[in-house]
């Protein structure tokens, strides 16, 4: 089974927020995969189906953003996922709006939800996904800007950067994540 984690945080208010363009992913995955985000338990809101002959399982954990961790072990050990059969998205501050990196491993590099879920995993060599939101405008506080939305100029980006995420994860579910990161960090 291969598991997607989109990180975010729950609620309207949230909804379309830098913050959230993980979130943003799992719906692109669940619309591309025609796996309906049907099922509420483990502290998030997850699907499972599946696709390209592959079982999938979408998760948006409902935990908040700094204790995503807890989400995603108590799924990884309910069902037995291996954690090389995971990725995580989310979003990055040294990343340019809209640029899509992926990587096998590293550090939480100040991200909350990164952090937690290393803490709850015990290792940083997981897959991830991460995609650009930029650093916040001189004199704005970090917690204010990733609880921002995009701009109207940033909007068609952060799409396309969604798309292409989703993307990347079709793509993983039949080759290597290594193929899926050489083809996408170009």
């Amino acid at each position: 089974m291969k598991l997607i984690v989109g990180l975010g945080n729950p609620g309207k208010q949230y909804e379309d927020t830098r913050h959230n363009i993980g979130f943003k992913v799992i719906d692109e995955c669940s619309n591309l995969f025609n796996i309906p985000l049907d099922q509420s338990k483990h502290k998030g809101l997850y699907g499972i189906g599946f696709y390209k002959g592959e079982k999938v399982l979408l998760l948006k954990p409902l935990t908040y953003m700094n204790l995503s961790g807890e989400s995603i072990r108590a799924v990884v050990d309910y069902y037995q996922i291996d954690i090389e059969d995971v990725v995580i998205i989310y979003d990055d501050l040294d990343l340019p709006v809209g640029k899509v990196r992926l990587r096998q491993k590293g550090s939480a590099g100040g991200h909350n939800g990164i952090k937690s879920t290393i803490a709850h995993l015990g290792t940083q060599e997981f897959n991830r996904i991460r995609i650009g939101i930029d650093r916040p405008p001189r004199g704005m506080k970090v917690p204010d800007y990733v609880l921002g939305r995009f701009s109207k100029e940033e909007q068609m980006s952060v799409i396309d950067a969604a798309k292409k995420s989703a993307a990347a994860c079709d793509m993983w579910l039949d080759k290597p994540f290594l193929q899926v990161m050489n083809e996408y960090n170009q």
